[in-house]
C-alpha cells in the first residue's frame, strides 16, 4: 500500500507562484512514474505534469514554461513548482504515482488563483 499526502495549496493572486509537495510513504519500491493532475469545478480531471523514473517529463500545453515537476528521492517527495499562475489554474491538484502496475492518488490540495 502507498500513501500520498499533498500540501502547499492556497490562495494566490494571478501572476504569483506556489509550490505543491507530495510525500509518498509505504511500499514504494518499484515506483515507475509520478505526476500531478487537477480538477476544476464542473470539469474532468486532467494531467498537468508527469515525471518518469527515467527522468522524462511531460507537461500539459496549458502549463508548459510555467510549471515544473521535480522529485527529491531522499525525502520521497515530488513537487510542482507553479509560476505565473492564472485564474484558469484554479483547481484541486492531485498527486499520483504508479507503483508495480498500480496507481495511487492523494487526497488533493486546493489552489485558487484570484484575478
Amino acid at each position: 500500500q502507498v500513501q500520498l499526502v499533498e500540501s502547499g495549496g492556497g490562495l494566490v493572486q494571478a501572476g504569483g507562484s506556489l509550490r505543491l509537495s507530495c510525500v509518498a510513504s509505504g511500499s514504494i519500491f518499484g515506483l515507475s512514474a509520478m505526476g500531478w493532475h487537477r480538477q476544476a469545478p464542473g470539469k474532468q480531471r486532467e494531467m498537468v505534469a508527469v515525471l518518469t523514473s527515467a527522468g522524462n517529463t511531460v507537461y500539459a500545453d496549458s502549463v508548459k514554461s510555467r510549471f515544473t515537476i521535480s522529485r527529491d528521492n531522499a525525502k520521497n517527495t515530488i513537487y510542482l513548482h507553479m509560476n505565473n499562475l492564472k485564474a484558469e489554474d484554479t483547481a484541486v491538484y492531485y498527486c499520483n504515482v504508479a507503483v508495480r502496475g498500480a496507481g495511487y492518488w492523494g487526497q488533493g490540495t486546493q489552489v485558487t488563483v484570484s484575478s
